[in-house]
């Protein structure tokens, strides 16, 4: 008698529980997680200060001028807007960057969460171990060795969303309401970069110099525009070190110190005046999420609350990755699937070759 559709299942069903069981003969830990990737020799990223944000998104603006996006206008504006202003209320395949609000009861005083409001600015977070990156099956996204920058090549991106689903921040977004869609998401604006010495064909002189003084390094090309705008230093671009340690003195302050703002790129001549020092939250958002970011965060409110998602210290990209190195490692699961199958259906066949008895009817 040959085999049927549900003996056949079954019998598939037996060989994949053998291949599961062979990686973990071989290891205690099956599926641990790898190591997180480390921070890239010169990284360039973001310091975010919820306290310092206004709200004006002026920071979206220049990001929509910069990289050359559309207005988007929600439907639910059309009728007084008329497209006369940018109304995003979410990262979309035409927003990069966008400022939101939080707002509760009275919103009498700005950064508290009881009573209070706060902004906070959303966009990529250019992961230090990107889930983008380890899912892209053509490397359409990459990140930079060096200075650590996330981008996406539209030239080899094949469509697959792969990245939208595998960010744990929700950034990256398809153009769905365009006949050849592509898949947007900040890039810390690395085309205004390009004329910096980190981002020369020789990687290694570039590293070499990339140990000069900011303002050195950074004379002769332009910052990101959402850094390059801010009025009140809310966004503020430099090394990732320098930007750590800045936060780091920032959150060692007691509410109501002055303190003297850097604004645009750290490290420069950029400043405005001296203010009183909010309160902010024990909790560097970005420094361990996720396997850590490059662009971190200060509120003054639970992160939470302000839509951040709350993570595990080690990446996607690492716990993923961990399970796949252990379901290949020496190619032991795929053979012993093959095995399984092959055998089930040598099995079938042989039963099928098998005389029947006369007297049974054939099924």
């Amino acid at each position: 008698m040959s085999l049927n559709r549900r003996q056949f299942l079954q019998g598939a069903a037996r060989a994949v529980a053998t291949v599961a069981a062979a990686p973990v003969a071989e290891a205690a830990a099956p599926f641990a997680p790898r190591e997180n990737k480390p921070l890239p020799p010169k990284a360039i990223g973001m310091l975010y200060d919820s306290t310092q944000c206004i709200g004006c998104k002026a920071c979206v603006s220049a990001c929509k001028e910069a990289n050359h996006m559309p207005v988007e206008q929600p439907q639910a504006y059309a009728g007084w807007n008329e497209g006369t202003w940018d109304t995003a209320e979410d990262l979309s395949g035409k927003t990069l960057n966008v400022i939101r609000v939080y707002q509760h009861g009275t919103m009498a005083e700005k950064d508290r969460e009881v009573n209070g409001y706060a902004f906070i600015k959303r966009h990529c977070l250019h992961c230090i171990d990107p889930s983008c990156v380890s899912v892209c099956p053509v490397s359409a996204m990459r990140k930079n060795p060096i200075t650590g920058i996330v981008t996406h090549n539209p030239d080899a991106c094949i469509g697959c969303r792969y990245c939208v689903l595998g960010c744990p921040f929700n950034v990256p977004h398809y153009q769905f309401d365009e006949a050849l869609g592509q898949i947007s998401k900040c890039q810390l604006c690395s085309h205004l970069l390009a004329d910096n010495p980190l981002f020369a064909d020789d990687q290694v002189a570039a590293a070499a110099q990339a140990g000069t003084a900011a303002t050195a390094l950074w004379k002769n090309s332009r910052i990101p525009a959402c850094c390059e705008v801010c009025p009140t230093g809310a966004s503020l671009f430099g090394w990732v070190t320098d930007l750590q340690a800045e936060a780091e003195r920032r959150m060692a302050l007691k509410p109501g110190e002055v303190y003297e703002f850097p604004r645009g790129l750290l490290g420069g001549d950029r400043m405005i005046n001296a203010a009183p020092v909010g309160h902010y939250q024990p909790h560097l958002y970005g420094e361990k999420e996720s396997g850590g970011t490059q662009v971190r965060y200060l509120t003054g409110i639970p992160h939470e609350k302000l839509g951040l998602p709350k993570l595990p210290d080690h990446s996607s990209a690492a716990v993923t990755e961990g399970v796949q190195h252990t379901l290949y490692k020496g190619m032991i699961a795929p053979l012993a699937l093959l095995g399984g199958l092959v055998a089930l259906a040598r099995r079938s066949a042989k039963q099928g070759d098998a005389p029947r008895n006369e007297e049974e009817p054939p099924t």
